[in-house]
């Protein structure tokens, strides 16, 4: 159950022209204070390739307060929990957790254990409920999914070791048995600094990516997909992709919502229409703000909010930090053998072929991508 950071390449390492400044880390946590933990599981005899991906926004506060919040829905064939509330009150309490599309309750069980042991004072007092967000993706084709492997401990443990710094990408936590594109998908995670007036703000995105045809897939603007025909999985759109933006700009649920929709565009840049069988579920949350629970507040509170007229750089940012997520996702990835139907693999993304097309020294003529 490896989740450390690899040694593999990420998409800028390939001289990919990929536009934008990222974030230290190039990663959803390069966002102050939020935090990512995985628990993998992965045990070819059982035929498991699952697990749980952890974020916690607010790891660094230690009573509970509310994450300002937006959700939007490209396709619906999936789910995230939580949503409705963050719909009609634009925050939520605690973490978010992606996972399989069979171990969502399990892992929303574990969630809600972990944040009554997190905030005990918060849940004895009062009627204090919890509602995680859990989201999902499918990964039957390389895992047992109905031998329902996740269990509640698994998500405690994602978010026990929820950590600052560098991300692990590609097989790993939830995104351990996606496929994206046809190739090995999974754990994926990008960020980008914007300046606006004299501040810097960081948006950041961590998808995990299950979604797309051989034929759809385009990089940097190349339909690679087109040529790179060998090996192909499948005949139809069977996955899905989930998104999770996070910045430290100081949005309200209006804006996020506004926010999270860009995310349609960024996944759009590597081909996606977004099919019918594909859960196309995105997420955006604000770190700004922070603020006790409404319930322990006064009847007044104030906070301060970015003039929309000023937020175009961050829906570039989220779009440029989508697309780039996907991609690391599918360059971290490696070949694995398949569930069901048995005996193929989901082969991993020809990253050198990648990198020989986009090499300054070859060009990138049509002929290169043969």
């Amino acid at each position: 159950m490896q989740d450390k950071t690899s040694d593999k390449p990420r998409a800028r390492d390939l001289g990919l022209p990929l536009p934008g400044t990222p974030g230290v880390f190039n990663a959803i946590t390069d966002v102050p204070g939020v935090a990512v933990g995985f628990r993998t599981l992965t045990d070819p005899v059982r035929r498991m390739r699952t697990g749980v991906t952890a974020i916690v926004p607010r790891q660094d506060a230690d009573d509970p307060q509310p994450v300002w919040a937006g959700q939007y829905a490209l396709n619906g064939n999936g789910e995230m929990t939580g949503t409705h509330w963050i719909n009609d009150a634009g925050y939520f309490l605690g973490p978010i957790c992606i996972t399989n599309t069979h171990g969502v309750g399990m892992v929303h069980h574990g969630a809600t254990r972990w944040m009554i042991d997190r905030y005990p004072t918060h849940f004895r007092q009062g009627h204090a409920w919890a509602m995680p967000v859990v989201a999902e993706t499918y990964d039957g084709v390389l895992n047992d999914i109905n031998a329902l492997h996740v269990s509640a401990a698994d998500a405690v443990k994602a978010l026990e070791t929820a950590r600052f710094g560098p991300i692990a990408e590609g097989s790993v936590g939830g995104g351990n048995g996606m496929i994206c594109y046809e190739y090995k998908g999974g754990t994926g995670t990008s960020s980008r600094l914007v300046q606006i007036g004299d501040k810097t703000y960081t948006v950041a995105a961590l998808v995990q990516a299950n979604h797309g045809l051989r034929p759809w897939l385009n990089i940097c603007g190349e339909p690679v997909g087109q040529a790179w025909d060998e090996n192909r999985l499948l005949d139809a759109e069977t996955g899905s992709i989930i998104v999770i933006l996070a910045t430290d700009a100081p949005l309200g649920p209006l804006a996020l919502r506004h926010l999270a929709k860009r995310a349609a565009i960024g996944i759009g840049r590597g081909g996606t229409p977004g099919g019918n069988n594909s859960g196309d579920i995105f997420l955006a949350f604000s770190v700004a703000n922070p603020q006790p629970m409404p319930q322990s507040a006064g009847p007044e509170t104030t906070r301060v909010e970015l003039n929309g007229e000023y937020i175009d750089p961050l829906y570039l940012a989220a779009v440029e930090a989508v697309e780039e997520s996907v991609l690391n996702a599918m360059v971290a990835g490696e070949d694995v053998p398949t569930v069901k139907p048995p005996n193929k693999t989901c082969s991993a993304l020809p990253v050198e072929r990648l990198r020989a097309h986009f090499s300054p020294r070859l060009g990138r003529s049509a002929i290169e991508l043969r």
